[in-house]
C-alpha cells in the first residue's frame, strides 16, 4: 500500500441522510444506505451522491472511490413510492404547475437526475469503481456505468428495466451501457427488461468480475489501490479524462493534441523528476503534485455542453 496513506479508518463530521462515507486508506467508500428499500434512489440520495463527488474530486487525500450498498441489495432503482407520477416530470416546479409546450423540454426541471449523477461521475477526477453487493435494476446498474470498474458479487442480478415500465433507459445509458457491451447485447437488454445473473454479466463485460458476495467490498478496495498505489494523482486525474472523453474523439488528431499536451505540462513537472529518481533507486514514488492544485494550466480543456 502507499506509504503516504493512513491506515485507518477516517470518519468524516459532514451528515449524510441516505449515504455513508468514510476514508480508508486513501479510498473514500460510498455507500448507498436506504436498505429497507434495497437503497431506492430517491432525490435526497440524487443530491447526497452529486455532493460526495464534488468532495471526493476536492479532497487530496482520496485517491479513488468505491460505491457499494447497504444490506442485501446494491440500488433497486428509482425510488417508486410516488407511484404512478414518480416519472412524470411534468409537475416538478415547486409550486406543482404543470411544464406547458415542447418549449419545456428544454427546461432544467426536465432534466433526468440520474443523468446529472452519470454526467457528474463522467467527470469525476478520481477513479470510481463499484461493489455490487446485490440487485441492481435502472437507475441501480445505469449509475454504475460511468464508473470505471464494476465487480459484482456472486448472487448479484442486473436488470435494465425501463421498458416493463413503460419508459426508456437514461442516467445517459444510450451512450455508455453500448461501449461497454456492445450495441446488440444493450438493444437485447433494454428491450427485454429481462434479469441478468452475474455470470452473464462477466462474460458480456458488464462486470470486470465477480467475488463471493461477503468479499466483494475487500475486492472493490483493494481493486481501487492496484489503480492508484504508487502514481500521480494528477496524471491519473489527466487519464480519466483523456480515456472516458476519447470515446468520443472523431480523429486521432484529437487524441494527439491531448497526448501532446498533456506530455508536455507533465513533461516538467517534479511528479516526473521524481517519477524518475524513485525508478532508478528502485522505491516508491512520493509524487507532490495535487489534484487541486496542480492540475495543467490547459485543463479544462472541454466545455461541458449545455442542456438544451
Amino acid at each position: 500500500m502507499d506509504s503516504n496513506w493512513k491506515s485507518e479508518v477516517i470518519d468524516l463530521p459532514v451528515k449524510y441522510t441516505t449515504i455513508r462515507f468514510e476514508i480508508d486508506s486513501g479510498i473514500a467508500v460510498v455507500t448507498l444506505d436506504r436498505p429497507d428499500s434495497l437503497n431506492a434512489l430517491n432525490r435526497t440520495m440524487l443530491n447526497e451522491l452529486l455532493s460526495v463527488v464534488d468532495r471526493t474530486d476536492a479532497d487530496d487525500s482520496v485517491r479513488a472511490v468505491v460505491v457499494t450498498g447497504a444490506g442485501r441489495g446494491f440500488c433497486s432503482g428509482a425510488d417508486l413510492s410516488r407511484g404512478q407520477g414518480t416519472f412524470d416530470y411534468s409537475k416538478a416546479a415547486s409550486n406543482g404547475a404543470p411544464v406547458d409546450s415542447a418549449s419545456e423540454y428544454a427546461s432544467e426541471r426536465a432534466r433526468d437526475g440520474a443523468g446529472r449523477l452519470s454526467l457528474r461521475l463522467f467527470r469525476s477526477l478520481k477513479p470510481v469503481v463499484a461493489a455490487i453487493n446485490g440487485v441492481a435494476v435502472g437507475a441501480g446498474v445505469t449509475m454504475c456505468l460511468p464508473m470505471d470498474a464494476r465487480i459484482a458479487a456472486d448472487s448479484a442480478r442486473f436488470s435494465f428495466v425501463f421498458s416493463r415500465r413503460g419508459i426508456v433507459p437514461e442516467a445517459c445509458s444510450s451512450y455508455f451501457l453500448p461501449r461497454l457491451v456492445g450495441i446488440d447485447q444493450a438493444l437485447e437488454w433494454c428491450y427485454s427488461g429481462r434479469f441478468i445473473d452475474a455470470p452473464e454479466a462477466l462474460r458480456t463485460r458488464l462486470v470486470r468480475e465477480v467475488s463471493p458476495r461477503d468479499q466483494v467490498l475487500a475486492r472493490a478496495k483493494a481493486l481501487a489501490h492496484e489503480l492508484t498505489d504508487g502514481t500521480a494523482p494528477v496524471s491519473i486525474a489527466l487519464i480519466r479524462q483523456m480515456m472516458w472523453r476519447g470515446l468520443g474523439w472523431q480523429h486521432p488528431m484529437d487524441a494527439h493534441r491531448m497526448d501532446s499536451r498533456s506530455m508536455f505540462s507533465r513533461g516538467r513537472s517534479e511528479d516526473v523528476k521524481e517519477g524518475i529518481r524513485a525508478h532508478v533507486e528502485k522505491r516508491t514514488a512520493e509524487f507532490t503534485d495535487q489534484v487541486s492544485k496542480d492540475m495543467p494550466d490547459f485543463f479544462p480543456w472541454y466545455s461541458e455542453p449545455p442542456y438544451s
